[in-house]
Parts: C-alpha cells; structure tokens; sequence
C-alpha cells in the first residue's frame, strides 16, 4: 500500500487532501462503508411503493419508474465520472456529491409531486454514482495482489448490507412515521458520510492522468472492446436484474395479491439481501475453483430453482413459494455478480476510474432497462410474472456465460479445459 506517491496534477495538487497515516484504517471502513449507499437509496422504499402510489393517485408503473430513473442515472453518471475521477481525483468529488445527494433526498421527503420526485431521484442516482465509482477505485489506487483481490471480492458482500437492511428498516419507518422518513434518513446517511468523509479520508489517486480527450477515448475504445471485460458486465446485469425486477414486483405481489402489511414485505426483502450476502461468501471461498465451470453449475442450478417453483405454485401461491424460491435464485445471482465483479474489477489497474465507471455504468443501464422492460411485459401480478422473469434472465445468462467460455478459449487457441485453467489462474 503506498498513500505518499506524489500528485503531479496541478488541478489537484493545489487543494488535494491526503489520507493522514493515523486515518488509514478509518478511511478504509468509511470507503467500504459508501458502497452499500446505492442499493440502499433504492431499497429503503421498496415496501413504501403501493402507499406511494395511492397517496400520490399514481399508478404502480408510475411509482416503479422512479427507480428505474435512479438506475438509468447511476448507471450513465459512471460512464463518464471515470475518466473525470482518473484525472481530478476521487475525494472533492466525492465529498460534494454526497452533500448534493443529501439535499435530494430531503427535497423529495418534503413533495408529494411525482415529477419533482423523478428529477430528485435522477440527482441521487448521478451523485451516488460518482461516490462509488470513487470508492471502489479507492482500493486499486491504494493496493495490489491477493489484497486487492481480497477487497474486490468483499465488494458485493458489502454492498448486499443496504439490500438486506433497507426495506427493514424502510418498513418499520413508513409504519412508524410514513414513507417520507425513508427519504429524511437518506438525508441524515448522506450528510453524516460527507463529514466523516472531511475529517478522515482524503485523496488516493497516485498519478493523475491528463484530461486529453483523445486519450479518455482510447482507454474506453480499448475497454469496450476486450470481449471477456464487456461479457462480464452483462453477466453482472442480468444477475442484479433479478434483484431489481423482484423488488419492483414483490411488494404488490405480497401487499395486494396475498394481503400481508408493508412490515411482511421489508423482512421479505431482508431475507433476499441475505441471499445475496450468502452468494457472495460463497464466491468468496471458491475463488480458486475453475471459473466458467463454477457458474454454469450455478446457472443449472438456477434453472432447476425456476422450474420447481413455476411447478409448486401451479398448486398454491403462497408467501412460503415466494420467499424460499426467490432466496435460492438470489443466492445464485450474488454468486454470479461476486465473481464478474472482481475478475472485471482487475482488468485495468492503470484506469481504475474509468473501468469502475463502466462496470458500473453499463451494469446499471442493463438493470434498469431490462428491470423496467420485463415489468412491463409481466406486471407485477402474480408469482408466475415473477418466475418467468426469473427464468428469462437466467437463459440469457447462460448464453453469455457459453459465448464467454468460448471466446477466451478461441482466444487463446486452446481447449476450454485449458483456458478454465487460465482463469483459474487469475483467481489465484
């Protein structure tokens, strides 16, 4: 680790704050503390969504697109934050975008006009986005080898804290004081985090690179164009995608269809970040097993998960079918994500502004485009909407994971079983 390379950036050098030794292992928790913000921001309100709906006379797609805005907005602030974070630096940036988020949050707390919520929301989604495109390049800046690989893979751990604890907590606040207090804690998260953030972190960038466009454009051009890269960040999509389309479905599913209160949904949603939490420990601990061949076990078993909970429910629909079959299948999509993220997360060292941006960027844009598109083809009805959506995500993942494994072994000119070896290789 080495926090002392010298800033020769004269934009930053002038008032870049550096992370004082006596605070490294504080900055280190606050970074890693940031990334659950962006599944945090989203959830906290899921349970809220049928009793937004009615109090705003707005329908249930209307109130669902106010995430969608916030994940196209994350997703498409990344693109570009990278390139700006690679040449201006990590803590400025990410220190006045947690106070902008701030002041969202408490504007939308304070409305009950639905467009107004929709511009909010986009401000939030740009402004977290340029908080954790920082942090997660904040631990490529500082360190390298099986440290760094053992920070990258406790990324999705991490960030599955905000899933697991936001619609719980989101639940009992709309119960206890109405859905406006989802958005007054953000507001409270926010501003803490823009303190601590001034007194105990500080920049990381170790040599600013130039802003020259002609060179943004070419480590993008060659980003976009490494196959393995741009495949995993569509694995990463469609496995968070899941995620999303059971957060924008299953509070009406539980709430209208089976007539439980908002509280049942938010342990609902808890219980799907555990899931998520839990796949990723176990990517964890199989970290030095054969890559492609781990998740296509993964994927099968998926499937598998799919196809019997589409057989039970043709029986009964109940919370139990619901809950259970969901939690394996996101078991499933935390261990697909943990994986791609970091052999994605370790591509570009040199740029680890811009290839968090994009990670992040595209995989969100996937989320939110196919997340909205699938609710709209199947509603939030029923559990089959449900478990067919499942199933379309998890046969698309499929594909790419066949078309991946193919391209690097025609790549390197050898049998798959060689190249499993390769990425192997990677892992250890």
């Amino acid at each position: 680790m080495n926090t002392s390379i010298p800033d020769t950036n004269p934009v930053t050098r002038r008032s870049a704050k550096r992370i004082e030794a006596r605070h490294q292992r504080i900055a280190n928790i606050l970074a890693l503390a940031m990334l659950p913000l962006s599944g945090f921001a989203t959830d906290i309100y899921v349970p809220s969504l049928p009793t937004m709906a009615g109090a705003m006379h707005v329908s249930s797609l209307q109130i669902q697109f106010t995430i969608t805005l916030y994940l196209i907005s994350y997703g498409i602030s990344q693109l570009f934050i990278g390139s700006i974070i690679d040449s201006y630096g990590r803590y400025r940036i990410s220190l006045v975008s947690l106070i902008i988020f701030a002041f969202a949050s408490l504007a939308i707390a304070l409305t009950h006009t639905i467009d107004i919520i929709y511009l909010m929301r986009i401000i939030q989604g740009a402004t977290v986005g340029a908080v954790i495109a920082g942090k997660r390049a904040y631990f490529v800046d500082l360190f390298t080898g099986d440290r760094l690989k053992n920070y990258l893979s406790l990324f999705s751990i991490i960030w599955s804290t905000g899933p697991i604890v936001a619609p719980f907590i989101g639940g009992w606040l709309q119960t206890g004081f109405g859905w406006e207090a989802n958005f007054y804690l953000l507001a409270g998260t926010g501003i803490s985090f823009a303190v601590l953030e001034y007194f105990f972190s500080g920049e990381t960038l170790p040599q600013p690179a130039p802003f020259q466009l002609k060179r943004v454009v070419n480590v993008y051009a060659g980003m976009l164009t490494t196959g393995p890269f741009i495949l995993g960040i569509g694995m990463m999509g469609l496995a968070y995608a899941m995620v999303m389309v059971y957060n924008m479905t299953a509070p009406f599913i539980i709430e209208h269809q089976l007539h439980f209160n908002v509280v049942t949904t938010g342990y609902c949603c808890l219980a799907m970040g555990v899931a998520w939490m839990v796949g990723g420990f176990i990517s964890k601990a199989m970290i030095r097993f054969h890559f492609f061949r781990k998740l296509a076990v993964n994927i099968g078993l998926q499937i598998l998960l799919v196809l019997l909970m589409l057989a039970l429910i043709r029986q009964a629909e109940t919370l139990y079918t619901l809950v259970i079959f969901a939690f394996l299948i996101h078991v499933g999509a935390g261990y697909t994500f943990n994986n791609y993220m970091t052999f994605c997360m370790t591509r570009f060292p040199q740029n680890a502004g811009i290839a968090s941006g994009l990670i992040g960027g595209f995989a969100f844009l996937i989320v939110s485009s196919l997340s909205y598109g699938i609710v709209n083809i199947l509603p939030a009805r029923d559990e089959w909407n449900l478990g067919y959506s499942y199933l379309i995500f998890i046969l698309f993942s499929a594909v790419i994971l066949f078309v991946a494994a193919r391209e690097t072994a025609g790549k390197r000119n050898v049998k798959p079983e060689a190249a499993e070896k390769l990425l192997k290789g990677f892992s250890e």
